[in-house]
C-alpha cells in the first residue's frame, strides 16, 4: 500500500471492512454451540523512508483471534463432567428408591401381611381359613421378592444398554477430534504462524466439551493437535489416531457389561474405579455402589427371613403329628467361573450362618506365593476390598462355606454371589 493519502485511506477502509465482516460473523453465529467471539487485531503498516523521515502507510490487520480462556474452558469441562455423572447416577438410583420405598410395591406391606397371618394361625391353629390365609400371604410375599428382583435385573440390563451407548458416543467423539486435529494442522500450517483457524478450533473444543459429558478427559496439547486421555491415562486420541473403547462381557458375570480398551488388536478390561465422571462414570458408579448392594440386600432379607422361619417351622408338628419341613425354598449362592480360567475346578458355596451374611459378592483367586511361599487362595470382599488368604478348601468366610472339587490353576478366578 502506498504512502499517499489515498493509500492510507484505502488501508483504513480495508481494515474497517474486515472488522465489519468479523462482527457480522459473530452475530450470525450467536446461537452456534461452542462458538467463541472473534476480534480483529490491527497494526500500523511499516512506514516508508523518504529521506527526511518515515511516512506512515496506514494500517493493516495483523490477525483475527477468538476470545477464549483456557482456564475457564478447563473449569467448564470439569463442571460438565461432574454434573453429567451426577445426573446419570440420580436418574438410575431414583428408580430403586421409588420402587423399594413405595408402600404399595415394596416389601414392607407384604411382610406385614405375612406376620399378621402368622399371628392369626398361632391364635387359631385348627382353623383352615387362618392356615389358608397365611399360605396366601406367604405366596404373595415370595412373589413380591421375586418381582422386585426381576425389576432390579431390568435396571441392570438398562444400565448395560446405556453403558454400551455411552461407549459408542465416546468413540464417535474421538473420531471427530482426530478429523479436526488433521484439519487444524493443515489450515494453520498453510496460513502461517499466528493465524489461528478459529472456527475449527471452536468445533474441536465443542466436541471435547461433549466428550466430557460422557467421561472425564485430560487434554495435552501437541503442536496444533490435542491428545486426549481418559481413565488412568489411557490414550483415546493421539494426534491423528483414535483408540476405541468396546463393550465387553465380564468374564465372571455374563449379566455385566464392562468397558474394554482396544489396542494393537487386543482388548483389555479397564478398571472401573478409574472411569469416573460423565454419563459413563455415573452409570458405573450406580451399578457398583447402588444396584449391586441393593440386589444383595434384598436377597439377604429374603434368605434371612426364609432360613430363620424354616428352622423354626421344622421344630413344630402338623395336624397329623408329623414334624415340620422347610416352608420356603431358598436358593443356594451363585458361583461363576471366569471364562479365562485354564483349570476345571468346580467351586460350590453354601450358607452356614445366615446371621453373618453381608451384602457383598466375593472374588476367589489362586495366586502362588501371595502369603510368602507355596500356593494361596485369596478371597476378596468386593465392597471394601478386604482379603482373606488360605491354603486349602473348605473355608468359611462371612457365613459362607466355600468348597472346591480340585485345586485351581494359578490365576483362575471365581465370583461368588451369596445373596
Amino acid at each position: 500500500m502506498g504512502s499517499s493519502i489515498l493509500g492510507v485511506g484505502q488501508s483504513a477502509l480495508n481494515a474497517a471492512q474486515t472488522g465489519l465482516t468479523t462482527t457480522g460473523h459473530n452475530i450470525a453465529n450467536v446461537n452456534t454451540p461452542g462458538y467463541s467471539r472473534q476480534v480483529v487485531s490491527q497494526n500500523a503498516s511499516l512506514p516508508q523512508d523518504i529521506g527526511v523521515g518515515f511516512v506512515g502507510k496506514g494500517t493493516e490487520v495483523s490477525s483475527i483471534r477468538r476470545v477464549f480462556n483456557e482456564f475457564v474452558y478447563g473449569q467448564v469441562l470439569t463442571s460438565q463432567t461432574s454434573s453429567s455423572g451426577v445426573d446419570a447416577y440420580y436418574a438410575q438410583i431414583k428408580q430403586i428408591d421409588n420402587m423399594l420405598a413405595d408402600e404399595t410395591v415394596g416389601v414392607s406391606s407384604v411382610m406385614r401381611d405375612f406376620f399378621e397371618g402368622l399371628q392369626d394361625v398361632a391364635a387359631n391353629p385348627n382353623t383352615a381359613a387362618s392356615r389358608q390365609s397365611m399360605l396366601s400371604s406367604a405366596e404373595a410375599m415370595a412373589a413380591r421378592f421375586q418381582s422386585l428382583g426381576a425389576r432390579l435385573d431390568e435396571l441392570r440390563q438398562g444400565a448395560n444398554g446405556q453403558i454400551t451407548s455411552s461407549i459408542a458416543e465416546i468413540n464417535s467423539y474421538a473420531e471427530k477430534i482426530v478429523t479436526l486435529n488433521d484439519m487444524i494442522e493443515k489450515a494453520q500450517g498453510t496460513a502461517g504462524e499466528g493465524k489461528p483457524a478459529n472456527d475449527l478450533l471452536d468445533q474441536r473444543d465443542q466436541v471435547i466439551a461433549d466428550l466430557s459429558k460422557e467421561i472425564k478427559v485430560t487434554i495435552v496439547k501437541q503442536n496444533n493437535s490435542y491428545n486426549v486421555f481418559i481413565g488412568n491415562g489411557q490414550a483415546l486420541v493421539v494426534g491423528g489416531e483414535a483408540f476405541k473403547l468396546v463393550p465387553a462381557t465380564s468374564p465372571t458375570d455374563a449379566s455385566k457389561i464392562q468397558v474394554g480398551y482396544s489396542s494393537n488388536g487386543t482388548t483389555s478390561l479397564l478398571p472401573e474405579s478409574g472411569l469416573t465422571g460423565g454419563r459413563l462414570g455415573g452409570l458405573l458408579q450406580f451399578r457398583n455402589n447402588s444396584l449391586d448392594p441393593a440386589q444383595n440386600a434384598l436377597g439377604r432379607v429374603a434368605i434371612g427371613l426364609a432360613m430363620t422361619f424354616n428352622a423354626q417351622h421344622q421344630l413344630g408338628q402338623d395336624q397329623n403329628g408329623l414334624m415340620g419341613t422347610a416352608f420356603f425354598n431358598v436358593a443356594t449362592p451363585v458361583v461363576n467361573a471366569s471364562s479365562a480360567n485354564t483349570g476345571t475346578a468346580t467351586v460350590s458355596a453354601t450358607i452356614s450362618n445366615v446371621g453373618q451374611l453381608t451384602t457383598s459378592d466375593y472374588r476367589i483367586q489362586r495366586i502362588n506365593g501371595v502369603g510368602g511361599v507355596g500356593v494361596d487362595y485369596v478371597v476378596t470382599r468386593v465392597t471394601d476390598g478386604q482379603q482373606t488368604t488360605f491354603a486349602a478348601f473348605p473355608q468359611t468366610i462371612d457365613g459362607i462355606t466355600l468348597a472346591s472339587s480340585a485345586a485351581f490353576n494359578n490365576g483362575d478366578e471365581y465370583l461368588v454371589r451369596p445373596t
